[in-house]
């Protein structure tokens, strides 16, 4: 593993943190998109199929579980908590994400490494995470102010995703034969979702304002 690796398995792992820290402390998902985390959920589930049949280390097992049982368990605050659950924005959080999962379905199903049951779910995951963050961004921009927990998730999630960026390029120089076309295209998809996000991050900690993005 190289450090690019680490640095994006720790900014990912910070982000979960993060956001379970603000549903914690505060009793409140207000700003979270449900449908956000359901989708993340989705996709650590289908991924990591294999989780207890073939072990690869003891870090890797161990950051799997992680991000499947926080997302398994963020997604149950918003629904089911008696308090988390009154400040869940349904009126915001409107998009139509099975939109994402159908595309991510066909996509899966056409483009993919091996058509086996274990590769094809493995390419699904990788084409929804690549939009899973567009429901939380429609909902930020729809209510305007961003709140700093939860614009400090979203930048920590992009900033995971810049770092798998620069350890595929690392690896790409360093490792005979590495390739992988899937994962390159999704990723950076994934990394120009969060560019206008960053952007206004960026404005609002330079002038030493709140983060407001446009509507």
């Amino acid at each position: 593993m190289n450090i690019f690796r680490f640095a994006g398995d720790m900014t990912h792992l910070f982000s979960v943190l993060v956001l379970l820290l603000k549903i914690y402390a505060t009793k409140s998902c207000s700003g979270i998109s449900l449908k956000t985390q359901e989708l993340y959920a989705l996709v650590f589930i289908t991924r990591y199929l294999y989780l207890f049949t073939e072990f690869v280390s003891f870090y890797n097992s161990i950051m799997k579980i992680i991000f499947i049982s926080s997302s398994v368990a963020i997604v149950w605050y918003m629904r089911y908590h008696p308090v988390v659950r009154r400040t869940y924005n349904k009126d915001l959080d409107t998009f139509r994400y099975y939109i994402l999962i159908l595309v991510s379905v066909v996509l899966g199903l056409l483009f993919h490494d091996r058509f086996t049951f274990r590769e094809v779910f493995w390419a699904f995951s990788i084409y929804l995470e690549a939009v899973a963050i567009l429901p939380q961004l429609v909902l930020l921009q729809r209510s305007g102010n961003v709140d700093n927990l939860t614009g400090q998730y979203v930048l920590f999630l992009g900033a995971y995703r810049a770092f798998y960026i620069l350890n595929w390029i690392y690896r790409y120089f360093t490792e005979r034969h590495y390739f992988r076309l899937i994962p390159w295209i999704a990723g950076l998809v994934q990394t120009a979702l969060y560019a206008d996000f960053f952007y206004y991050y960026f404005l609002s900690w330079k002038n030493s304002e709140k983060l407001q993005l446009p509507a």
